[in-house]
């Protein structure tokens, strides 16, 4: 059931009467709306402060991470130095190694010239030795043709 416009005229007319002859009401109504621009107006203040709280926090945080950029980075620096320090360091190992493996191979070079005068030695032993036998029994030949003739 909906209502008839002058139905609703009669409710409006009511109320305004009952508002103009009850000063409570409107001074009631008054005092509301002004506390409630009072606490609008605390609210605001405070959601102000809080900003500016805000604000503040953001700006410390964007200190500290520039100061952690920058521990970072001297870090970097650090490690980046360290590791050149290492790098020259196995750089004189490489050289250090590259000097042992020359100093090998002039030790091989000497026990191949050792080897190759021992070999030597060894042919020229084995020859003599030849020589000696064959001598001893062509020696050793005559005498018993020696004696053989003699007898």
């Amino acid at each position: 059931m909906a209502l008839a416009q002058e139905d609703i005229e009669q409710i409006q007319w009511l109320i305004k009467k009952t508002l103009l002859e009850t000063p409570e009401a409107l001074n009631a109504n008054v005092r509301y709306e002004l506390d409630l621009r009072e606490r609008t107006i605390r609210v605001e203040e405070e959601l102000k402060h809080q900003r500016e709280l805000m604000t503040e926090g953001f700006k410390q945080m964007e200190k500290r991470f520039e100061q952690v950029d920058k521990r970072f980075e001297q870090m970097h620096q650090d490690m980046n130095k360290r590791f050149d320090q290492v790098e020259k360091r196995f750089e004189q190992v490489d050289k250090r190694f590259e000097q042992v493996d020359k100093r090998f191979e002039q030790v091989d070079k000497r026990f191949e010239q050792q080897h190759q005068e021992i070999m030597g030695l060894h042919h020229e032993i084995k020859l003599l030795m030849r020589w000696g036998f064959g001598t001893l029994l062509a020696v050793g030949g005559l005498i018993v043709a020696l004696l053989r003739l003699t007898q």
